[in-house]
């Protein structure tokens, strides 16, 4: 089973509608928003994790997300770990190229493309975290899944996000900043109810790409 595929089943039925809902669209169409979008941020961790020192910052992160449960957490504090993600896998620079090029692949506008990024961010975070946890993976170890999990993704998707990352990479990995922030959830909710994934997050947005100390 692949991320991707966790991913969906974590999400279930009625986290698939909210996305649906949040894009405007109908959930198979969904599915597919789902599974580039997270092609992108798995594909972005590979491209980081192919260096050493990124590699390394990224199997000490996912240390901080074992205990995290993204698929029932406050949506404000989910974004907010989700951005802070993206802006260690992605740049904030390259997190907006993402977003463009992924939301003309989708059909969908960019800002919602952003919203929903950051949102399931912090969803593949801490199924890699578990699933490094249960194989006991170091670092490179931990690289080779992730090269893995990017070449199994259909040949047409893979070829497109493949070329999506090498013009956001450019043959180089974002410069790491700060550490990786855990999740931290501060309000339990229940897919389905009110404050979840399709709940609009009320508290202040983070823009990728600017100063933050929450980074």
């Amino acid at each position: 089973m692949t991320l991707n595929d966790e991913l969906l089943a974590g999400l279930g039925d009625s986290g698939l509608e909210q996305i649906a809902g949040m894009l405007g669209t109908d959930p198979l169409t969904a599915r597919k928003v789902i599974e580039a979008v997270s092609g992108t941020i798995v594909g972005g961790m590979a491209r980081n994790a192919a260096h050493p020192d990124g590699a390394d910052a990224l199997r000490d992160a996912l240390e901080d997300h074992l205990d995290a449960d993204p698929f029932n957490g406050d949506v404000a504090s989910l974004t907010r770990d989700g951005h802070s993600i993206l802006g260690h896998v992605l740049g904030g620079q390259g997190t907006e190229q993402a977003a463009a090029g992924l939301a003309q692949l989708a059909g969908v506008g960019t800002v919602t493309i952003m919203k929903l990024m950051p949102l399931i961010a912090p969803m593949i975070m801490s199924l890699l975290a578990n699933r490094a946890a249960d194989r006991d993976m170091d670092p490179g170890a931990l690289a080779d899944f992730l090269d893995r999990e990017q070449s199994s993704l259909p040949g047409g998707l893979g070829d497109l996000l493949g070329r999506l990352l090498n013009g956001i990479f450019g043959g180089n990995v974002p410069r790491q900043g700060l550490p990786y922030e855990p999740y931290r959830t501060e309000r339990q909710v229940t897919p389905g109810a009110s404050g979840g994934i399709g709940t609009p997050c009320t508290e202040r947005e983070i823009t990728p790409g600017t100063s933050n100390s929450e980074w």
